[in-house]
């Protein structure tokens, strides 16, 4: 993959919310992405407490929030996350992040994930 990849629209995210993807076709989503307004945040989907890279840290489908949705929560470990760092604040994993996607927005409100930042 050499260009960047189409995941969305803007308005297919709701604001507050997070949505999984799978943009290699894994069968799994391999990263998510928080809307907080027009600004988006990318992870890989992945908690650093032992390297869980098979184990989707959503509790549920697109869930990767705690209630109050101000934190990234684990749901394999209850790890807590900063939703801006990737920082883990709380759980088994201190001092250690999560990691980050480059993702774009074009004028059209399409979102794009550069290929280099997936980790593959």
């Amino acid at each position: 993959m050499n260009t960047s990849l189409r995941l969305c629209h803007l308005d297919d995210i709701s604001d507050g919310d997070a949505r999984g993807f799978d943009p290699l076709g894994s069968g799994r989503d391999s990263l998510f992405v928080i809307r907080d307004g027009s600004e988006l945040i990318g992870y890989l989907n992945a908690c650093p407490h032992r390297g869980y890279e098979g184990t989707s840290m959503a509790w549920r489908k697109d869930q990767f929030l705690n209630k109050a949705k101000d934190r990234i929560l684990c749901g394999a470990h209850g790890a807590q996350f900063d939703i801006r760092t990737g920082e883990c604040l709380r759980g088994p994993c201190p001092g250690q992040s999560l990691t980050p996607v480059q993702l774009t927005i074009n004028e059209h409100g399409d979102v794009y994930l550069h290929p280099t930042d997936t980790g593959k």
